[in-house]
């Protein structure tokens, strides 16, 4: 497994399964990119959802009408409860050559990570499959550890505008980078949700 970021813009997504764990997997990719959810019922968290719905018998569809349902899909995924039924629709994609994750059953070629992310990054953390539990909890300390992320982003990509202008030395102008990312006081300055950090790092490095 190669870990990758892919633009998703004019891609279609199909979801097999109207159930918890096929409404957390919509909304991953809920309005960011078109999702069709199968499904023969949808739970109420599919309503907050922006989704098309089908309404089809996955268990009893033939093979052939499934995969119409697949048909210009770049992305599918089976969560439904029943293995075998996932693993019938991973068959289907594989033999198209259409990317599979799948909930429960045997392992797709696509493997979906726990996220964390701001305005400014997106953190992916996997674990192959073999425990989604340590990849949650990993996201989790992260988010606890790194509460101002977003705000430090923002201010690097402040300081690095300023930087090319008024220093053009490169060796310079990474190593005050570097050493604002590693200052404590920047951070607690971020956490705490001053107005003032930005002049408390601009008088410390760049006067």
């Amino acid at each position: 497994m190669i870990p990758l970021f892919i633009d998703f813009t004019g891609r279609r997504i199909v979801i097999f399964g109207g159930g918890d764990v096929a409404a957390r997997k919509a909304a991953y990719f809920s309005g960011k990119t078109e999702v069709v959810v199968v499904s023969r019922s949808f739970v109420p968290a599919f309503d907050e959802l922006k989704v098309t719905r089908r309404d089809i018998d996955i268990v009893t569809e033939s093979g052939r009408n499934l995969a119409a349902t697949l048909t210009g899909s770049f992305l599918v995924i089976a969560a439904t409860s029943d293995p075998e039924v996932n693993d019938r629709i991973g068959r289907l994609c594989s033999a198209t050559g259409i990317l599979f994750n799948n909930a429960k059953g045997e392992t797709g070629n696509v493997i979906m990570p726990a996220i964390t992310r701001g305005e400014n990054y997106t953190i992916a953390v996997s674990t192959g499959g073999n425990s989604p539990a340590v990849s949650r909890y990993i996201r989790e300390k992260i988010e606890e550890i790194f509460p101002a992320l977003d705000d430090m982003i923002a201010l690097q990509i402040r300081l690095r505008e300023v930087l090319k202008v008024s220093e053009p030395d490169q060796k310079k102008r990474s190593a005050i980078i570097a050493k604002v990312i590693r200052d404590p006081a920047v951070w607690a300055g971020l956490d705490a949700k001053r107005t003032d950090v930005w002049e408390d790092v601009r008088k410390r490095y760049l006067s």
